[in-house]
């Protein structure tokens, strides 16, 4: 490395020359003593800075001869020395200002961008923790809308699908979801879809609670944009449930539901309604959950993770046709639009889920309400929910005399009672008896008869 000394003026900077050999050189400046000007080999030109900290030297880059001036230069060189005398590394200044710089950069990012990138790394973050149902609301309320999809069975009938309840709120800043807009927002929205309103509410005071806790946006959120005193002023009392199926009703809906066009969505209303599970502990059900030798079926559990309950007469002969139907291989093709389309029956194979969709995304039944509701218009019967239909089978029990009990541990529900908690632990078979006479006793209103499994069931609980 060669050096020299001279006192630099702009033109000497101009003229100074390239080195002949591969390394640089140093030209330094008389006044201050620290600076110099370094001319690499390919004739770059640079202020550096040079002193010593501690004893050991230090070189610092002032900037190109073209950007910086040479009185600026030397201010900054005074500068840098100045640090160095009072024992401070001018590097580590650097480095916290860059950082200081990066901070204020990211924060002014962070609060520009639209509060749903946030709700995206929400639901990521929390998405193991939740049912496959709550996170389908989570995407539900959030989505962008737009997509086509098909309306009826017709081809060409189709419409566009709307956004999410929640997307006018989500594209906005995290810091503009104020307590005003949220409670203009909810006016709007509880006129027109309370119940859906409700929900959204709901996941969107979860979702401001979650950024508070998080160092990284509770700067941005207003953690009170979504208080409980909103909900309960401007949305409408929340009236418990009480849709049910009367015993003479019996009749027409299973003649209702038994013609409608899709086997897989009539055996699912009618299992729901004998069973008196839950419709999610129904559309998660797997094949290898239904034992057709011992009778049973394992099922999701709300409250214990799973439950086995048992698998009667008339049910077990609806998943019989059910599982012959969908371990039956398509046809070699098919007729689309007036075309013929060969299937690839190569990579076919059985559907794992009982109440199977091949047109959905995780090829399981997703909603089963619109089905539902044309065979209760066809009987001429009043609105019933799906959950209607556990309720149901809650209520027609006792017809039969049926200790509530049995019921309680045939639909899952929690045990409320000390001797339900800890002295009661009935065996599948004494749920089987009572539960075989259910489903008979709801057959015979509905004027169906049992398969003959189920009369001898019958005779042993009447016995009883």
């Amino acid at each position: 490395m060669a050096t020299k000394r001279i006192r630099l003026t702009l033109e000497r900077i101009r003229k100074l020359a390239p080195p002949e050999g591969k390394q640089a050189i140093y030209v330094f400046d008389d006044d201050p003593r620290c600076l110099s000007v370094r001319i690499t080999p390919a004739g770059a030109k640079s202020f550096i800075y040079s002193g010593k900290l501690n004893g050991v030297a230090l070189r610092i880059t002032i900037g190109s001869v073209d950007t910086w001036n040479l009185d600026d230069a030397r201010a900054e060189a005074r500068r840098l020395q100045t640090l160095m005398d009072q024992g401070t590394d001018p590097r580590i200044e650097k480095a916290e200002k860059l950082a200081e710089t990066a901070a204020k950069q990211e924060a002014a990012r962070q609060a520009e961008q639209p509060a749903l990138e946030v709700w995206q790394a929400y639901v990521e973050a929390r998405r193991a923790r939740w049912s496959t149902k709550h996170l389908a609301d989570h995407l539900k309320v959030s989505k962008e809308g737009g997509e086509l999809r098909t309306r009826g069975k017709r081809p060409g009938e189709s419409e566009l699908t709307l956004p999410g309840i929640l997307r006018p709120l989500l594209i906005l800043p995290l810091d503009q979801i104020t307590p005003e807009r949220v409670k203009a927002w909810l006016q709007v929205e509880a006129a027109k879809r309370p119940t859906h309103a409700r929900l959204a509410f709901g996941l969107l005071r979860a979702f401001l609670n979650w950024c508070a806790d998080s160092q990284e946006y509770r700067q941005l959120v207003h953690a009170d944009a979504c208080p409980a005193r909103l909900a309960k002023n401007e949305l409408p009392r929340k009236a418990a449930k009480d849709d049910c199926l009367q015993r003479e009703q019996l009749p027409a809906w299973f003649a209702a539901v038994r013609q409608l066009h899709s086997p897989v969505v009539s055996t699912f209303l009618q299992v729901a309604l004998l069973t008196g599970a839950r419709r999610e502990e129904l559309t998660t059900l797997e094949w290898s959950g239904v034992d057709f030798q011992w009778n049973s079926l394992t099922i999701a559990d709300k409250v214990e993770g799973q439950r086995t309950i048992p698998l009667t007469p008339y049910v077990k002969a609806l998943l019989q046709k059910l599982k012959a139907r969908n371990d039956t291989p398509p046809p070699a093709h098919r007729i689309l639009n007036g075309k013929r389309i060969d299937n690839d029956l190569a990579n076919w194979q059985p559907s794992p889920w009982v109440f199977s969709s091949p047109t959905a995304a995780d090829g399981r039944l997703q909603e089963p309400r619109k089905a539902h509701n044309r065979a209760l218009a066809a009987a001429g019967l009043p609105e019933l929910s799906i959950h209607g239909l556990r309720r149901s089978f809650g209520t027609l029990a006792e017809w039969v005399e049926c200790p509530a009990g049995i019921s309680a541990q045939i639909m899952g529900h929690k045990p409320s009672a000390t001797a339900e908690k800890h002295y009661r632990r009935r065996p599948l078979d004494l749920l089987r008896q009572w539960h075989t006479k259910i489903e008979g006793w709801i057959l015979e209103q509905a004027g169906i008869e049992q398969p003959g499994d189920g009369k001898q069931a019958i005779s042993l609980v009447a016995s009883v």
